[in-house]
């Protein structure tokens, strides 16, 4: 697997059916301060690495968080609402953010394997 640069990839989630999703990649402490705050939207998902809990302080918008172990299986997902604060997840080392209510067409769930693909 290997460590992540800070840039752009794509989110292969493995399901019934395979779905690829645009995916900004924060990996810098720079970058994970940041995140997604100041936007309006996100287009895909933001995956944060390393990473065991998000806040969503001075957010504008709602969001899908997906906790990830460190072979990239989903270990919970939450939707969160601005101005609140995520709980630590045990054996947590990445998190995917997205646009509420997204990641369950995608087939996010718990047990699902998802793989990070580099551009």
């Amino acid at each position: 697997m290997g460590r992540w640069l800070d840039g752009r990839g794509t989110l292969v989630v493995h399901g019934e059916r395979d779905v690829a999703v645009p995916l900004e990649i924060a990996t810098s402490y720079r970058a994970r301060t940041k995140g997604l705050l100041g936007r309006d939207a996100v287009e895909g998902a933001l995956l944060l690495s390393p990473a065991g809990s998000v806040h969503t302080f001075r957010m504008r918008f709602p969001i899908d968080v997906a906790y990830l172990d460190r072979n990239l299986r989903v270990l919970a997902v939450r939707t969160m609402h601005p101005h609140r604060l995520g709980l630590p997840r045990l054996r947590s080392r990445h998190v995917l953010e997205a646009g509420a209510g997204v990641m369950g067409g995608w087939g996010v769930r718990v047990g699902v394997r998802v793989e990070i693909v580099v551009e």
